[in-house]
């Protein structure tokens, strides 16, 4: 019998993922820090047209695109003359699970069944695991999602809780777990045990089915409009979103269009803590995600994450949790469309970005997500007052994550906050040195460390110098 103690478990986690995602990692790694990225990508087998087919079989994508004059015309009143973009938004909520993670499951699940895998299993308490159990009913393959719903207590967040009936509708065997290591180990444990497929978020499959919604949002706004965007902004959580989106407009030839990652503000609040895993109030893009696997995207469940978001980022920016709770009522208000918390992190950033903008510019929310029983603001309010978290109105630049939640007084409060990129990337940059435990790097690695941060190498010499690292 093998031994399934958690040291033994975690030391064959090479062994257990190779046959659970039918990809031989090894073949990409180079000596030191890199890896081929590129190459990677191409281990899906798929072309573009190729993933849309598979897509369309399965009811994902050709989403539609609107305009939002409404929240356009708000933004224009709290702005200097000739200021103020046009907001668009793309409705991911018309895919089959009410998101666009729909997309990088619609991918994965078709590869599983194509390898002759009999099941999927994913590790999440988002929407990707209805995506994946949505598209293996579709597929008929078994389904398993592992969440992480609960703290020590046994109380789960309305979201969270909302999201696992939303699995189990689709016939998927729901394993609900506290916060702590234990999720990995209890994932790694039942992809051994099954022998099913790991539909992973960081596979190269799960990341370029995004692809097919960037591409789509540069055809869509050449037909309407003759034109590309001038910026898309995508909410940022563990990176694929953005990574995917990029990648796709990049095919498109969109060059010119600016790519924005927008983030909830948590900063204060460590989600792996017992005690402050419900202190926020929906679960969806923020900070104790963005911000680590911006850093360092290889912290995911496959050897080498396919979501490398500082490959691709222009800018980076941060709304509070009062913000996006008064653009979900606005949004839902004055457009007449309810969407769930995730796409609207990004109108509230969009709202904020379009003031800055020309008003003949365009700017676009890439994403929306369906809304149900605890996806809406009440029942997470709620929840929110029942863990002592203070709700007001006000400005939201006093609100404290765990502490408070505070609404805009006035939209033109609603501003998005800027973090600093270079500091970003700077990090990524000294967490390669720190996980791979080095002394002195070669120019390959230097290399590498470019196009992962999207920077030239004197910008990676500076960061190398502040760790005393030798170049061989």
């Amino acid at each position: 019998m093998k031994n399934n103690s958690y040291e033994a478990v975690m030391s064959r986690r090479n062994e257990i993922m190779k046959k659970a995602v039918g990809i031989d990692y090894s073949k990409f790694e180079a000596k030191g820090i890199g890896f081929d990225y590129e190459k990677m990508m191409k281990e899906t087998g798929y072309s573009l047209k190729e993933m849309q087919e598979m897509q369309s079989f399965s009811g994902v994508g050709n989403t539609p695109l609107y305009e939002l004059r409404n929240l356009t015309a708000l933004a224009r009143k709290f702005s200097e003359k000739g200021k103020g973009a046009r907001i668009f938004v793309k409705d991911e909520a018309s895919n089959p699970s009410g998101s666009f993670k729909a997309r990088r499951a619609a991918n994965a699940v078709f590869h599983a069944k194509k390898l002759g895998y009999k099941g999927v299993i994913a590790a999440t308490s988002g929407n990707y695991g209805a995506a994946v159990a949505s598209q293996a009913a579709i597929h008929g393959l078994k389904c398993i999602i592992v969440q992480e719903c609960y703290d020590s207590k046994g109380m789960g967040q309305p979201e969270i809780i909302e999201k696992a009936r939303k699995c189990e509708a689709y016939g998927a065997e729901v394993i609900q777990l506290s916060v702590g290591p234990e999720l990995f180990y209890t994932f790694l444990g039942l992809l051994e045990e099954t022998g099913y497929f790991n539909a992973s978020l960081y596979t190269p499959f799960g990341i370029a089915g995004v692809e097919t919604l960037g591409y789509e949002i540069a055809m869509q706004f050449r037909e309407l409009e003759n034109r590309d965007p001038d910026v898309v902004v995508c909410t940022n959580a563990g990176g694929g979103n953005l990574t995917g989106t990029a990648r796709g407009l990049e095919k498109a030839g969109a060059k010119s269009t600016k790519v924005v990652a927008a983030s909830v503000d948590l900063s204060g609040l460590h989600m792996a803590s017992d005690t402050q895993f419900n202190k926020k109030s929906f679960t969806t893009g923020h900070t104790g995600f963005g911000i680590p696997f911006s850093t360092w995207p290889d912290r995911s469940d496959v050897p080498r994450s396919a979501a490398r978001p500082l490959r691709y980022m222009d800018r980076y920016v941060t709304v509070t949790q009062g913000q996006v709770f008064y653009m979900t009522e606005a949004f839902a208000q004055l457009e007449g469309l309810e969407r769930g918390p995730a796409g609207n992190v990004s109108l509230a950033a969009a709202f904020s970005i379009a003031r800055e903008m020309d008003e003949d510019q365009i700017i676009v929310v890439q994403e929306t997500e369906y809304t149900g029983a605890g996806k809406h603001i009440q029942p997470q309010l709620s929840f929110a007052r029942d863990n002592g978290i203070e709700i007001k109105f006000g400005n939201p630049n006093d609100e404290i994550p765990g502490k408070n939640i505070i609404f805009p007084e006035t939209p033109d409060l609603l501003k998005a906050k800027d973090l600093d990129l270079d500091k970003i990337k700077t990090s990524l940059v000294k967490n390669a040195i720190k996980q791979n435990n080095l002394t002195s790097v070669s120019n390959e690695d230097i290399e590498f460390l470019m196009e992962d941060t999207n920077t030239n190498k004197d910008f990676v010499i500076n960061a190398l110098k502040e760790l005393n690292v030798t170049i061989k």
